[in-house]
């Protein structure tokens, strides 16, 4: 989303808006149209020079330096494609093209030595270097080497921050940061993080920052009323502390907050889309006006740093450089412990409704997060096996770029326009086809057989024609955990009673249920599946049989863990209880929704793609009752739930199972009225939770929220509705301090309690009114996008013991087990080779404080390792959960032996023993500074929250 000068923060006009620190303003004699500029005034230190900052240029110690950083904004989708942008097509929606403006600067920079620019977006970069010739390729190298051309954030995208999930933000700054480092060493490196239109910003999101060892973070963005505080206290930069686990300085991050978010002040700007006049010096035109343009200028300077005189010198720079120069100065600064969300630019305007803007899209991408990585783990796994194979060609590549482009701004969290929507998901399709011939070449290699597997993307609509028509098949069930897991399978079958065997070929119990909905049915079969490997079960149909379910008019179902029961007027869900834990808790949950405003006398603002507001502070119900079916079977206990035309649920309960699922289905909504609707699911209990409620970030750390609260400034509340909606990637809770509601989502949702003992969540919304924030059109999906299926996880606990489940939940929500199936009798592999029906890719299961994030090809024998410990400080729920682990990594994996471990920063840019960030001094006292431990063996300590990243050389075993 690009911006322009407008004091609303309108998000309209061209990609390539003016930003600024401090203040900002355009160049007396821009060099170029394009070119956006921002100054940045401090007071500076004596020079000295660090690593990486050599090519700073030198400042003026006795004069106030004024920063000017070049720059380009450049959306990867937002009005028009990606593609669209890139070769400039369809400008007379958005005028733009990156391959234009990349070229123009680099002609630029060689037409001046003292100019400087620096580039953000890798997507599009990559793009432009891969179709340079080497002379240009050289000259850009060149010009990289001198700091003369450098890149700020340099991941593959400048990522949303509220509805992006931590593992799929560490891999798209991964990808980009790993194409500046292979193509330019150390020089391309970058030194800052660089955020200026992301809609409000995460702790969580500072913290991968600070891992990855940026010095500091510079964002645009910023809650008008928290800007206005900021700037009367002198408080627009300062060190953010974004772990409440990690030690400092770990996750510390020098923090500072563009006074214009990314627009110049007003008379300055003279991009090719602003209407300011242009900077006339000749004396004899009656358009001169350089002399009072030079006045403003220095006025703006002086008057930002409150400094007297005249004595200011101005030079082309980077915001690392100005860094730099700031972090000489050897000064103490304030530290921040919360997020900067929800963001608004102005009284009842609540950037809020992007959390749940654009549903399906929201699944897709976390569903393709769940497939790269089990893509990425059989590659790793089975080696060059998987790459090239008897499928053809796999490449984990497409989908992992793919993944990326969908981190950005505009594309997870909605608000791009529909064709854009439509294009990103087009790329995550593209993505899978690849992997899924890489993942056929891995399983064929690992199992021992040539199977025709099939991938069927559709069972959420329960659609899979090898099922529901072959007589015998087999399921091959992948788990991506360090752990074994118990996982249910639903396949979509014909009208029949099967039989299910299980690796080792004895009978599994099994069931097919008929959905009432459409009286079509379901075999169901728990399947037993080792860590990081796979198990294959045969299914074969039983001959003159069909299958039997049980109807019940009793609304309770029941396991040996959960009691849930159903009013029996309205059908709605009024008590559960954990009968392990012996907690009984009164819960109503029922879907609501909220009229949407199209702006009224307090202000036109209207609800859209980035604004939620509701033209009322009171939901309406979709239905005060629902027609119900109760469906019991031996593995499986379903309420089936009809609240409308447009709105139904299932709520049920599997065998040890410690949470109660609701899968509900919501759309089209109509509004055929005149009415836009904003859908929610929403639990009210009996709970005393005193305006409290908890959310988490990025997925990783929770953090507490209070009703018409903010920690670091007093708020006038305008939207009590809106204003207290916060990003939930993954769950949100409540707690009394005894009993604890948990709900675990599937997909980013927002989400808040807005009174006492309620907690809800936004799960759909349609609108009809544009919310003028640059996308001109109202968010009225098409096509399947009207319809969108979902999970909502419940889990009670007692608060001390909640961390463990919904932690361990969560986990295998977001790295589910990946169903492959085959029609059974394939070939052997290799003829001297045994198949073998179940693997495991470790020789012995990891704790369960870690979580292997990631593993995957790095280079044709080293492979990218990551392991986290996914507790908080605090979070040991009786079992120790919370303490440091140690692992021996040494003979841990099965299918391939590590022979040299080299341990990085977090993106695996930099090698950890030679990496180091600029210290700060803080006003909460000195902060140790320990030097990176030193890898002397493959015994590795984790820390709770903390990750670890190596690379490893390996060797495959012949066998897989």
């Amino acid at each position: 989303m690009a911006g322009d000068a407008r004091p609303s923060g309108v998000r309209a006009g061209g990609c390539w808006g003016a930003v600024e620190s401090r203040t900002s303003f355009r160049a007396p004699r821009p060099p170029l149209p394009p070119l956006s500029f921002l100054f940045v005034l401090f007071l500076a230190a004596p020079c000295a020079w660090a690593a990486g900052y050599k090519t700073c240029p030198k400042v003026k110690p006795d004069m106030l330096n004024v920063h000017l950083v070049p720059h380009t904004h450049d959306d990867v989708g937002w009005l028009k494609t990606v593609d669209q942008y890139f070769y400039g097509i369809y400008n007379n929606i958005q005028q733009a093209g990156v391959q234009y403006i990349l070229d123009s600067v680099i002609s630029s920079l060689l037409a001046d030595p003292t100019r400087r620019f620096i580039y953000v977006e890798i997507a599009f970069f990559s793009r432009w270097w891969h179709q340079q010739t080497d002379a240009t390729q050289k000259i850009v190298r060149d010009l990289v080497r001198q700091g003369r051309l450098e890149f700020a954030n340099g991941g593959w995208v400048m990522n949303d921050e509220a509805t992006t999930h931590y593992g799929a933000i560490i891999d798209q700054m991964t990808l980009g940061l790993r194409f500046l480092e292979e193509t330019f060493g150390s020089d391309g490196r970058p030194r800052v993080a660089w955020h200026i239109d992301p809609f409000g910003h995460s702790r969580e999101q500072a913290s991968l920052f600070a891992q990855m060892g940026f010095d500091g973070f510079f964002f645009g963005r910023l809650d008008y009323q928290d800007k206005k505080v900021r700037e009367t206290a002198l408080q627009m930069e300062q060190v953010w502390r974004a772990s409440a686990s990690l030690k400092p300085p770990t996750a510390d991050l020098f923090t500072s907050v563009l006074p214009n978010m990314y627009s110049p002040p007003e008379g300055l700007c003279w991009d090719m889309l602003c209407a300011d006049k242009p900077f006339v010096e000749d004396v004899r035109s009656p358009e001169y006006n350089a002399k009072e343009l030079v006045h403003h200028f220095l006025k703006l300077a002086t008057d930002q740093q409150q400094a007297n005189g005249s004595r200011v010198n101005v030079l082309y720079s980077t915001p690392a450089c100005y860094l730099w120069e700031l972090n000489k100065a050897k000064l103490n600064w304030s530290v921040k412990k919360d997020d900067f969300f929800p963001y608004a630019d102005g009284p009842h305007m609540f950037w809020t409704g992007y959390f749940s803007s654009r549903p399906a899209l929201k699944r897709y991408e976390r569903l393709s997060y769940n497939f790269l990585q089990v893509c990425n783990q059989l590659e790793a796994l089975a080696g060059p096996a998987a790459n090239v194979g008897p499928y053809g060609s796999g490449d984990s590549a497409p989908l992992n770029e793919a993944m990326a482009v969908l981190q950005h701004h505009d594309a997870v969290s909605g608000t791009s326009r529909q064709h854009v929507a439509d294009d990103y998901a087009r790329q995550l399709s593209e993505g899978w086809r690849p992997c899924q011939v890489l993942m056929s070449n891995a399983l064929a290699h690992l199992s021992g057989l040539k199977e025709d597997f099939a991938f069927c993307r559709k069972l959420n609509i329960s659609i899979c024609p090898l099922t529901q028509t072959a007589e015998r098949f087999q399921v091959i069930v992948y788990n991506p955990l360090g752990r074994k897991v118990d996982w249910m399978v639903r396949l979509p079958v014909s009208k029949h009673v099967y039989l299910v065997r299980d690796p080792g070929g004895k009978t599994v119990p099994s069931d097919v249920v008929t959905i009432p909905s459409s009286d079509s049915q379901e075999l169901l079969f728990s399947a037993l599946v080792p860590a990081l490997g796979f198990s294959i079960y045969s299914v074969s149909q039983m001959p003159d049989q069909s299958p039997q379910n049980s109807w019940s008019r009793d609304l309770v179902i029941q396991n040996e863990y959960l009691r849930a029961r159903f009013d029996p007027d309205t059908g709605l869900l009024m008590e559960l209880e954990n009968l392990e834990q012996n907690l009984l808790l009164p819960v109503r949950q029922a879907f609501y929704w909220y009229n949407a405003s199209t702006g009224n006398n307090l202000s036109s603002q209207a609800s859209g793609a980035y604004i939620f507001r509701p033209n009322r502070n009171k939901p309406l119900f979709v239905s005060r009752w629902a027609q119900t079916h109760l469906v019991k079977a031996s593995l499986v206990q379903e309420v089936h739930q009809n609240f409308s035309a447009w709105c139904s649920q299932v709520i049920r309960l599997y065998p040890r199972q410690r949470h109660l699922e609701l899968e509900w289905t919501v759309g089209p909504i109509p509004v055929g009225d005149g009415w836009g609707k904003e859908v929610i699911s929403r639990f009210d209990t009996g709970l005393a939770t005193g305006g409290l409620f908890y959310t988490d970030s990025n997925g990783r750390e929770i953090l507490e929220r209070r009703r018409d609260y903010r920690p670091t400034w007093k708020l006038n509340q305008t939207e009590p509705v809106a204003g207290n909606y916060y990003p939930v990637n993954s769950r949100i809770y409540i707690t009394d301090g005894n009993m604890q509601l948990t709900v675990l989502t599937d997909r980013s949702q927002g989400g808040s309690s807005l009174t006492d003992g309620s907690l809800e969540l936004m799960v759909h919304r349609r609108l009809l009114k544009d919310d003028e924030r640059g996308v001109g059109e109202p968010l009225n999906s098409e096509g399947s996008g009207l319809w969108v299926r979902g999970r909502h996880l419940v889990l009670l606990d007692k608060k001390g013991t909640a961390a463990a489940s919904h932690r361990l939940q969560a986990e295998m929500e977001v790295l589910a087990p990946q169903v492959v199936l085959a029609p059974g009798g394939g070939a052997r592999y290799r003829l001297e080779r045994a198949p073998r029906t179940q693997f495991s890719g470790l020789r012995r299961e990891l704790p369960p404080s870690v979580r292997l994030l990631t593993l995957a090809r790095w280079g044709r024998e080293t492979l990218l390792l990551r392991l986290e410990h996914q507790f908080a400080v605090g979070e040991d729920s009786g079992r120790n959960l919370s303490s440091p682990v140690t692992l021996d990594l040494t003979n841990l994996f099965s299918a391939f032996t590590i022979t040299h471990l080299r341990e990085t920063t977090l993106a695996a840019n930099q090698f950890l023993a030679y990496a180091s960030r600029l210290q700060w001094t803080t006003d909460t006292g000195p902060t140790p500074h320990p030097s990176p431990s030193r890898l002397v063996s493959a015994t590795i300590t984790l820390h709770p929250m903390e990750i670890r990243t190596f690379l490893a050389s390996v060797q495959w075993e012949e066998d897989g």
